[in-house]
């Protein structure tokens, strides 16, 4: 009997030792990682791996915790470090919009929010205006802190979330770690990267989106920006005053007010028969004052004279209007707008002053709608740009240079390189700019109807486009331009970008085309009768 209870307990050892050898450190199973790659797998598999792990990551902890609260002058402002593959500043101002800047060339882009204006240092700054003075070295030296305390808030941000992601995928130290240290190297590139390309002057020409009554208030004139803002730091100063005014107010937004020594031309071109075309041209004379509209044609879509009654409308914008014939502008559109009060038709190089600037034009030789003559560049349209070159030339031996030429056809408008600063021209229905062989600016405006009765005849509808550009009263040359876009037929957007030409930008040599003096022009605008 005895030999029994020996043979249970060691049938009792036996049972428990699975257990035992399972509870021993040896023999313990370890966690297997969420993402098991080998040296049997291919090197640039494991690489790109790693690679989808520490974009992740770090991308996961800008996200939480890569932004930083920095009070800008009056204002407080939240800055953030965000992914992007073209670089930039983009500066929010809710609920006005935004403005974006060129600022940089890097995988990153910073985005400062707009959040609230203090009300402590506004109204210091509304009972010591004197302090204006000074706003922007403390504007400079609270982005600079803002700066800095972003750059090591999202060090540390990226490497944890990198070393975090990679420690949950592959459940080893050393391979987190690799993860971490992958990231913190691909943000210090980003960030030479950023430095190396940083150009302080794209806050010159900035992208406002938003609103588009505000813009000429946030942006500021072309005056001022060619004589004013040729620092970084004060144009900076100035966008914080502006947006200070901004949030000051209630229920109305600060008044643009014209510059003195600013002639302010409104191009539209290609209204195609679009009703929608004068109550956004009267919008836009309101807001930005505008001294002289210029239409360079296709203002009608078949030239009919049941058509004509669509252009009733420009008597009431109470601006003067000059017009160029385009391709769907017929002789009996010319003549309805000949009789029309405060229009100037200019045909055949017949020059007029307006607003103190001289103009002179020529319509388009062809009337496409009746099939007669194939639209496009052809020898009439060069026919015609030499007709209207030969004219400039008249013009300018008779000491009366011309200011500005238009055509409808861009191949017209190219004939008068040389003869005259500037040409603006249409048809094409995008926008462009270039400068031609012989120093002429050549303008070219989209479609200010949105291509018209044609604007459902493509998958995305063309958008609204014109342009207000700014002149010299005293030199009668161009100094900057705005050009803006609304959405098409459905779309509710708008945009303005602020243009300067190279040779009116900080350091830059005036050009020849530009440093001509023209002969001085009476205050009193000759106009001349229309043919």
């Amino acid at each position: 009997m005895a030999r029994v209870p020996a043979a249970v307990t060691a049938l009792n050892r036996i049972r428990r030792a699975p257990r035992a050898l399972t509870r021993h450190p040896r023999n313990r199973r370890r966690p297997q990682p969420a993402l098991e790659l080998t040296p049997q797998h291919p090197p640039w598999l494991r690489a790109l791996s790693l690679v989808a792990v520490v974009l992740l990551g770090a991308w996961l902890g800008l996200l939480i915790v890569g932004n930083v609260r920095v009070p800008v002058g009056p204002v407080n402002t939240t800055m953030t470090l965000r992914p992007s593959l073209t670089g930039g500043t983009k500066i929010n101002v809710s609920p006005l919009g935004a403005l974006q800047l060129n600022s940089h060339h890097a995988p990153v882009r910073l985005d400062v929010n707009i959040d609230q204006l203090d009300p402590e240092r506004a109204q210091a700054l509304v009972d010591h205006p004197e302090r204006l003075t000074g706003l922007q070295h403390e504007v400079t030296h609270d982005i600079e802190h803002g700066t800095l305390d972003l750059a090591l808030r999202s060090c540390i941000a990226v490497v944890s979330g990198a070393t975090a992601l990679g420690l949950a995928v592959y459940r080893r130290p050393r391979q987190a770690l690799t993860a971490g240290a992958t990231a913190l190297t691909l943000l210090i590139a980003s960030g030479a990267t950023a430095w190396a390309t940083w150009n302080p002057e794209s806050v010159l020409e900035p992208k406002y989106s938003g609103l588009l009554s505000s813009a000429p208030s946030l942006v500021g004139n072309a005056r001022n920006i060619v004589t004013e803002f040729d620092v970084y730091q004060k144009e900076l100063a100035r966008l914080v005053t502006n947006v200070t005014k901004l949030y000051d107010v209630t229920s109305t937004l600060p008044a643009y007010q014209p510059d003195p020594t600013t002639v302010r031309v409104l191009h539209v071109s290609d209204i195609h028969l679009n009703p929608a075309s004068w109550k956004i041209i009267a919008s836009l004379v309101q807001q930005y004052k505008v001294n002289v509209i210029v239409d360079t044609g296709d203002t009608m879509d078949h030239g009919t004279a049941a058509e004509n009654g669509f252009l009733d409308p420009i008597a009431d914008l109470g601006t003067p209007y000059i017009w160029v014939r385009g391709n769907h502008d017929s002789d009996l559109t010319q003549r309805y707008l000949t009789h029309m009060k405060n229009v100037h038709v200019l045909d055949n190089g017949h020059a007029e002053t307006v607003a103190g600037l001289r103009f002179a034009g020529i319509g388009d030789p062809q009337f496409t709608p009746d099939r007669s003559n194939a639209p496009g560049a052809d020898q009439s349209e060069q026919l015609a740009g030499d007709r209207l070159a030969s004219a400039l030339r008249d013009q300018k031996n008779a000491r009366t240079p011309v200011d500005i030429a238009m055509a409808h056809e861009p191949s017209a408008a190219r004939e008068v390189d040389g003869d005259v600063p500037l040409v603006l021209c249409g048809h094409l229905h995008h926008e462009g700019d270039e400068i031609l062989k012989y120093g002429t600016r050549l303008r070219m405006e989209g479609s200010t109807g949105g291509s018209g009765l044609r604007a459902l005849e493509h998958t995305y509808p063309a958008p609204v486009e014109a342009s207000i550009l700014y002149f010299d009263r005293d030199t009668r040359l161009l100094q900057a331009w705005d050009s803006i876009k609304l959405g098409g037929l459905g779309e509710t957007t708008a945009e303005v970008t602020r243009h300067l030409p190279k040779e009116n930008q900080p350091g830059a040599t005036p050009s020849p085309a530009t440093t001509s003096t023209p002969p001085s022009v009476s205050s009193s605008p000759s106009v001349s009768t229309s043919p």
